[in-house]
Formats: structure tokens, sequence, C-alpha cells
């Protein structure tokens, strides 16, 4: 087996004050977004132009959290939602959804199109590849928290977690996670949408690969352990939440390839003075 890194969940301390690794990460996936967003914005397609990036990512930021908290008690801690409403604001013991977090930012993404004049389409295709650094950046956040690690395992990369009480052997799932959920999903996404796509193509792939790398992935990760399996008895919650978005991603992409047209685009002079015209 490899020994797991000895690395302290919290990154800097001052006093009583703790910030730790995962919320560093998070803070970095929003940085990485709002820098990629900017790179994006000067397409010709874009339907968001340079000086709208900043309140985009500001919008995106509050449905992540917003939406991944009430994820999170809604899909996995129900019971102790029921029993003690107040948990709900207790984001301080933790506890973050990807699926309440998605949902989140299309909310989000729904207001700020409105807001902008254009599309839900149009910009959630110009979302979706700015989030998988996040997602690969948060397990890597997982990983030093010592949380959310993987089955047993007999490979030699199995590690043993210190913070894991029964102290086994077990798959570093969060690393799987970083790489498919993050690193491969972004590389597709970026290359997928470098050129102009059917309105919602883009979106619909985000939606189909994500669901499939979550739904294998949960595989080899540990069940919650307040959960444990949901169907079958092998199905998780991950996997049955993932199901849903495997099949609207293939929906999706079906749709839009048969019905809808190309995004418009800029002009040479809109480009350079990077000016609202109107709905995209």
């Amino acid at each position: 087996m490899i020994s797991y890194p000895q690395i302290d969940p919290v990154a800097v301390a001052i006093g009583p004050l703790k910030v730790h690794w995962y919320g560093l990460m998070y803070l970095a996936g929003f940085i990485a977004a709002w820098w990629l967003a900017l790179r994006r914005s000067r397409k010709a397609w874009s339907p968001v132009i340079k000086s709208e990036v900043e309140d985009l990512i500001l919008y995106c930021a509050i449905g992540v959290v917003v939406g991944g908290r009430l994820g999170y008690v809604f899909f996995y801690n129900f019971p102790e939602l029921l029993a003690d409403p107040l948990s709900l604001f207790r984001v301080w013991e933790g506890g973050m959804s990807f699926h309440g977090g998605f949902i989140g930012v299309m909310v989000a993404a729904a207001i700020y199109a409105r807001k902008i004049g254009t599309t839900f389409p149009a910009l959630i295709d110009f979302v979706a590849p700015l989030v998988p650094i996040g997602l690969g950046l948060g397990r890597l956040g997982n990983f030093i928290g010592q949380e959310l690690w993987g089955r047993e395992t007999d490979l030699p990369w199995g590690m043993v977690f210190p913070r894991d009480p029964e102290h086994l052997v077990r798959h570093p799932s969060q690393l799987y996670q970083a790489f498919f959920e993050g690193l491969v999903l972004f590389a597709v996404l970026w290359w997928f949408s470098r050129k102009p796509r059917p309105r919602l193509a883009v979106g619909g792939l985000f939606v189909l690969l994500y669901g499939i790398f979550r739904f294998a992935m949960e595989f080899v990760r540990e069940p919650d352990s307040h959960i444990g399996f949901d169907l079958f008895g092998w199905m998780t919650r991950g996997q049955l939440l993932s199901l849903p978005m495997i099949a609207a991603g293939i929906v999706i992409l079906v749709w839009s390839y048969r019905t809808q047209p190309l995004p418009p685009q800029r002009s040479e002079k809109q480009r350079g003075g990077q000016t609202r015209s109107g709905a995209q």
C-alpha cells in the first residue's frame, strides 16, 4: 500500500480562526472559473461579455454554496433536519452535496441570464466548462480532510487513512474522482466547447459525463455510514442521484443536435468594445 501523506487539514490557524484546505480549494475553484470565463467571454459566440464575468461567478458561487448545503441536508441527512431544523445552518459542521450545488447553479444561471438579457441554455453552455476544475479541487480537499474515502482494497495503491476508525486499506477514491470529475471532464468539455455547438450541447455533455463518472466512482467509494445502500444491496445514494443525470444528458444531447441552431456570433465591433446587444 501507499502511505497516506500527513497533511494538516487546517492550512492556516491564527488564534481561534482556522482556515481549512477544503475552503481554500473552493476559493481556488472560483478563481479558476473566473479566469476561464474571462477567456471564454472573448469568443465571438459567447453570451457573456467581459464586464459581466465577475457578477456571473458571484451568482454561481452563491448557487453552489446554498444549493450544496440544501442538497446535503435534503438528500443525505433529511432525518436530522426533521429532528433539528437548525442543523441546516450549522455549515461549520460540514456537509455539501454536488447534486444540490448543481441545482443551485442552475437556479443562479436562470436568474443571471434574465438579468443580462441572454437565454438560459446559452449561459449554461458558457458555464459548464468552468465547473470541473472546481470539482477536482474539491475532491482534493476531501482527500486532505480524510473524508469520503473509498472501500477496502488489496490494490498496491490502497491507503490507510489515519482518521479511519477501522484502519482498513482503502481506495483513495477522492483522487479517482478528482481525476475523472475534474481533469478528464474539464479536458473533454474545454475541447468540445472550443467551437460553436448547438444550444445546450455543451451543458448536456457535462450532465451526461458527470453522471457516468460519478456513477462509476461510487463502486469504489464507501457509502455514507448513516445511509448505506439504497437499492438492490449495491446502489448508493450518489448513484441513485446520478441516474437521472445520465438519462437527462442523453435526452438533451439528442434534442440539441436535432432541433437547435448554432449560437449567433458578435461582430468584430461588438467584440472589441465588449457591448451588450440584446438576448442571445
